[in-house]
Parts: structure tokens; C-alpha cells; sequence
């Protein structure tokens, strides 16, 4: 068995876990979200814990076992307190600004940027404009939105500018003028 797998999955006191053949669906304080189960995985609910199995020992059952039993995790964590992801704009005159369903990103090109949020993810921006909050109840497209917002202009290594998440560590880079002021050290002068 998969040690995470054969874990079970504690469901809270305000989340109702429902499953239909191989259709789950949980309801909790922060929505619903539903997940279709693939072929050979099966989950039960016994003593309010959702329990996660698997047909048969093939690799890639064992393979699915785990992953799915996190995911199941995830749909009861997020209905229950939801996920967020923090990013950090750096740079003169970077900033974020909300406006509806739209933020407006001014990083440094000729425009700004328009980026609509998708239905079901909230998105908070500071009062510095300086830091971006992306939450919501699904793991995955809480991390895909925040993904797409620092695509627009990843962290670079010389300056450190751009959408990072606040947690990352960028490894910065001496550049052109620590380079060249090493080569100078001792150089040839002309006589």
C-alpha cells in the first residue's frame, strides 16, 4: 500500500463529503468542488474519514493512489479554509492595481497589462500596490493563476525586478560592472 494513500482523509464537522461511483463531491463553508476519480481508484466514507483504494498493485495504480488520496485531501481543505498565494512586485514603478473582475499590471513595457480574474479565485492587492494575494478553494488553479501573473515578467538575476513569489529566494547575479572592475585590478596600464 502507499503510505500516503492508505492515510485517511478527516472530514470536518461543516464539510459534506458525497461520492457517486466515481464522482466526488465536497461542500463546505467556502463552496463546492467536484472531482472525477479515474479508472481502478475508489473512495468511501467510514467513521467521517474518507478512505482512498485501488484495485490492483499495477505501477501505475500505486502511482495514482497517493496522488488522488492529496487531492481528495485538497478538495476538503479548500472547502473547508481555502488556499492562498502571495507574490511580490520589485522594481521603479511596478505596481498592481484591482479594478472588478480585471487587475492592471504596470511593469516597465510601453503598456499595461490587463489580466482577468477567472471565476471562483479572489485576488487582493495591498495598499503599496506592491504585493499581490491570489486565493480560493481549488489548489490547483489557485497556483495556476498565481503562476500566470508572475509569467508576466518572471524576477530577473542582475536587479532582482519583476513578480516573485514571497517566499522565493532569487539568486542574484555581480553583473557587468563587478565583472569588469576585477579585470581591472593590477591591469596594463599604457606607458
Amino acid at each position: 500500500m502507499s503510505r500516503l494513500g492508505k492515510k485517511p482523509v478527516l472530514i470536518p464537522d461543516k464539510v459534506k463529503v458525497q461520492i457517486q461511483g466515481s464522482h466526488v463531491t465536497a461542500v463546505g463553508p467556502l463552496g463546492q468542488m467536484d472531482k472525477d476519480l479515474p479508472i481502478g481508484i475508489q473512495a468511501h466514507v467510514e467513521d467521517n474519514a474518507l478512505l482512498v483504494t485501488r484495485s490492483n498493485e499495477t505501477t501505475r495504480q500505486k502511482s495514482l493512489h497517493g496522488t488522488w488520496r492529496k487531492v481528495l485531501a485538497n478538495m476538503v481543505e479548500g472547502v473547508t479554509s481555502g488556499f492562498s498565494k502571495e507574490l511580490r512586485i520589485e522594481g521603479v514603478g511596478f505596481r498592481a492595481m484591482a479594478t472588478g473582475n480585471k487587475i492592471t499590471l504596470t511593469l516597465g513595457y510601453s503598456h499595461p497589462i490587463e489580466y482577468t480574474i477567472p471565476p471562483g479565485i479572489k485576488v487582493v492587492i495591498d495598499p503599496k500596490q506592491t504585493g499581490i494575494v491570489v486565493q480560493g478553494s481549488d489548489k490547483e488553479r489557485v497556483g495556476q493563476v498565481a503562476a500566470e501573473i508572475r509569467d508576466f515578467k518572471k524576477p530577473e538575476p542582475y536587479k532582482g525586478t519583476g513578480i516573485r513569489y514571497a517566499n522565493e529566494h532569487i539568486r542574484r547575479k555581480a553583473g557587468k560592472a563587478a565583472a569588469g572592475a576585477a579585470g581591472a585590478v593590477g591591469g596594463g596600464a599604457k606607458k
